[in-house]
């Protein structure tokens, strides 16, 4: 199957920063890929390479098996057969809704023109707002036209600038949820810029995490959720606890117990990161041998509580006692100075090579 985008060798300067460093990305038809990243790692610099909006420095560009960049010639946005929608959903003001969405149909007839512009706006359901201008919609269905009038060409390519951002969070939840199956529906192949975890988990097919303009991990999210290659990705998909541990054998010594040495050599000094949902909370009574701690606040956060914990023994000597975060489902509220009993899921305990002994 040739694929709906693809990049490959793409570097990218901004005078003597490096933005992106010989990047390779594929998105398949019908697939969602979600570039992850925090802010300046260089993730729409390659959203804006893809549509043509910054010259190719170095690399290729493919849409649809077709070369749109190389070192030789440069095909022009409106060329490339993509959908464009940015963080700030650019709507023509002086222009009604339907005017927007009309604006890039210039392939067909009047009639079809107007048939094909109705029929995007029913999708994102704001036929009825037809006659309406951008300032008299909220973002939500600012958002909504955006959408309408990408994919109303019907391009074989929709790339996505963080097309969320400016709503709230409860509508950004709903706006996103009826884009996904719109997108689904349509087998529209799909780029999205991110920096939030969850959206991309929701989003993608795929997740493409970068940190300084390179790629470090890609796959789906559950590979990236459970699987995550160092502290960096599994950052960014959670709170985490952090521990140093040394590696005795099969397993890892630390303060809260022996964990997997993940296969790291004996006597390694580790980085242990631990998920806070990892940590199980009980009653002390028949705990047997479990570590125990003093609860030093509980936050109710809705699906969850979250539960900070004080262990009676200094971290790496530095004389301040161990304090970690428990993320419990539900209403959990133990009172201040509570002692609890520990119990570890392994499955959310990842080990790593410093960052320092890697390099």
């Amino acid at each position: 199957m040739t694929p709906a985008l693809h990049l490959e060798g793409v570097t990218h300067r901004y005078g003597s920063l490096t933005a992106v460093s010989d990047l390779a990305l594929t998105v398949e038809p019908g697939q969602v890929v979600c570039l992850l990243g925090p802010s300046g790692c260089g993730k729409s610099t390659v959203l804006r390479i893809a549509a043509g909006l910054e010259a190719l420095q170095s690399g290729v560009v493919w849409i649809n098996g077709k070369t749109v960049a190389d070192l030789d010639d440069q095909m022009p946005p409106e060329h490339r057969d993509v959908g464009l929608v940015f963080q700030d959903y650019a709507l023509f003001p002086h222009l009604s809704i339907l005017d927007n969405v009309l604006f890039g149909l210039n392939r067909w007839s009047r009639r079809e023109r107007r048939d094909r512009a109705m029929l995007m706006l029913e999708r994102v359901r704001m036929a009825d707002y037809a006659p309406a201008f951008p300032h008299q919609l909220s973002g939500g269905q600012q958002q909504r036209v955006a959408l309408a009038r990408a994919l109303a060409p019907g391009p074989g390519v929709m790339l996505l600038d963080e097309p969320y951002s400016g709503l709230d969070a409860r509508l950004r939840d709903a706006v996103r949820d009826e884009v996904l199956h719109l997108l689904k529906t349509t087998g529209c192949a799909t780029l999205m810029v991110t920096h939030d975890s969850e959206e991309a988990m929701f989003m993608a097919d795929r997740i493409v995490v970068m940190r300084d303009g390179r790629v470090v991990q890609a796959g789906s999210p559950s590979e990236l959720y459970c699987s995550p290659k160092d502290a960096f990705v599994a950052g960014f998909f959670s709170e985490l606890n952090n521990l140093e541990g040394r590696v005795r054998g099969a397993v890892v010594v630390t303060e809260l117990g022996s964990v997997p040495s993940a296969g790291l050599p004996d006597g390694a000094l580790v980085e242990v990161v631990i998920r806070p949902e990892a940590l199980r909370l009980g009653p002390t009574k028949g705990a047997g041998d479990k570590q125990f701690a003093t609860v030093v606040q509980s936050r109710l956060l809705g699906r969850t509580s979250l539960v900070h914990l004080s262990f009676p023994w200094p971290v790496r000597g530095n004389g301040h006692r161990l304090h970690l975060h428990a993320r419990v489902p539900g209403v959990f509220l133990p009172e201040p100075g509570q002692v609890v009993s520990i119990d570890l899921d392994l499955s959310q305990i990842f080990v790593f090579t410093p960052p320092d002994a890697a390099n």
